[in-house]
């Protein structure tokens, strides 16, 4: 993994388990799915994760290996997870996300996508599309366990909406 420093630039790289293990700030994609109709594809984790296990997300997100480039990162991603490709990826944002759990930099895109949807199956139990009002009303429900860098990538969209 492409491990930084608090600037956000690359200072080396570890395996997975010791950035895990360490918490160690690195460098994340995040892919957020929506079709046509402006719905939002969300999924729940299988239980086998490293970090977040069996917890929502709202995005197909992943980590950067060390000298990889960003948006070929982001299509990996969400054609590994989600199955979609061919797509655009438009930027959103870059974002900082400090947790107990993960410490990273986030490059957010969005994907318009009417196809199929093809869950990685040791990563993705479930999913389906709901339209932005759906999950935020949802994300309201503390029993619904959702991932906490997601939540914070879906709060700052939903801040740049237009009202």
């Amino acid at each position: 993994m492409a491990i930084i420093d608090d600037a956000g630039n690359v200072v080396g790289s570890a395996p997975r388990s010791v950035m895990r293990r360490d918490n160690l700030r690195h460098l994340v994609v995040a892919v957020l799915v929506r079709d046509s109709a402006g719905r939002i594809y969300v999924h729940r984790r299988t239980e086998i994760k490293d970090v977040f296990p069996g917890m929502h997300d709202c995005a197909a997100a992943g980590c950067l290996q060390a000298g990889e480039d960003i948006v070929e990162a982001a299509r990996r991603e969400v054609a590994e997870e989600l199955g979609v490709v061919g797509v655009p990826l438009t930027p959103l944002f870059t974002m900082a996300y400090d947790g107990a759990a993960s410490r990273h930099v986030c490059h957010a895109f969005e994907a318009t996508y009417d196809g199929p949807i093809t869950h990685q199956a040791e990563e993705i139990a479930w999913g389906g599309w709901m339209t932005p009002e759906e999950l935020r009303a949802q994300l309201t429900d503390p029993s619904w366990p959702f991932v906490p860098d997601g939540r914070a990538l879906i709060e700052r969209w939903y801040a740049a909406q237009p009202r």
